[in-house]
């Protein structure tokens, strides 16, 4: 279960004012049809989940688990400092006339891919040797955290401080990279 919980959080964090959900944000604001933008991310955000913890099950036998509490560490401190600077919008879909499903699935796959939260997965499924959990984790934490802009859509800007939520979960992460680090190179 811990990778489970730790990769949901992990993702639901990463997610929070990233460039993601502010594609998320213009894809509510063109298309005003939640339920199937939020299909289209289910659908991404589990193919691009089971990818990243798929490569996380293929390293966790040939990586010592010191070298894969240092690639946690190094992966949660990727997070962290990608936080720190503003997600910028990217004009993706736009011209697409394919309804909203197929371009939040296509959209948010190709956005996804290679983001800090599929690295992060890979992390935590090579570190727990658990695939499905991670996988699963981090599909729903992105999910979650892409919720909100489907169902608010622009308004989601003005209601919650997207910065100061992104900035505190950066640090969150800084914190957690640090203690893991910490601990796999047994300093304390």
């Amino acid at each position: 279960m811990e990778p489970l919980l730790t990769s949901f959080v992990a993702a639901a964090l990463a997610e929070w004012g990233a460039k993601s959900q502010l594609l998320v944000l213009a894809l509510a604001a063109r298309y005003r049809r939640p339920l199937p933008i939020l299909l289209g991310i289910a659908l991404a955000a589990i193919a691009n989940s089971l990818i990243a913890a798929y490569a996380g099950a293929l390293i966790h036998d040939r990586v010592p688990l010191r070298a894969l509490a240092l690639l946690t560490a190094l992966a949660l401190l990727f997070a962290g400092v990608e936080g720190l600077f503003p997600a910028k919008r990217k004009p993706m879909g736009e011209g697409w006339r394919v309804g909203p499903f197929v371009t939040a699935a296509c959209c948010f796959f190709l956005l996804e891919f290679g983001d800090r939260t599929q690295f992060v997965t890979a992390a935590i499924s090579a570190r727990f040797d658990a695939f499905a959990l991670a996988g699963a984790g981090a599909a729903a934490g992105i999910l979650l955290s892409s919720a909100p802009a489907a169902l608010i859509g622009p308004q989601l800007e003005k209601a919650v401080p997207l910065r100061a939520i992104r900035i505190g979960a950066a640090i969150l992460f800084l914190i957690a990279a640090f203690l893991v680090a910490i601990n796999a190179l047994r300093l304390v």
